[in-house]
């Protein structure tokens, strides 16, 4: 993992709205933007802006069906970053 993928990752789960939001992505197969941003008091495009901010850094993918939106933890890079992060001490 580059040292700018790693600061982008930590950069976009530094926001505490967002980290449970990849909390949710994270806890199954594959979600849809409406189950990420239930309960988060937050609008449709906010939700998209953090979506994006996530998909940037590498840790999530999107997959559009028409107007929808379903989000995957891309899984190696989450490993990876925790194994970066592991190695300061």
């Amino acid at each position: 993992m580059t040292a700018s993928q790693f600061s982008r990752i930590s950069k976009a789960i530094s926001d505490g709205k967002r980290y449970r939001m990849l909390e949710r992505i994270a806890a199954g197969d594959e979600i849809n933007c409406t189950d990420v941003r239930r309960g988060l008091r937050i609008t449709p495009a906010t939700c998209s802006h953090h979506i994006k901010e996530l998909a940037d850094a590498g840790l999530v993918e999107v997959r559009r069906e028409g107007k929808f939106g379903y989000l995957r933890l891309r899984k190696r890079v989450w490993q990876q970053f925790l194994a970066q992060l592991a190695k300061v001490r």
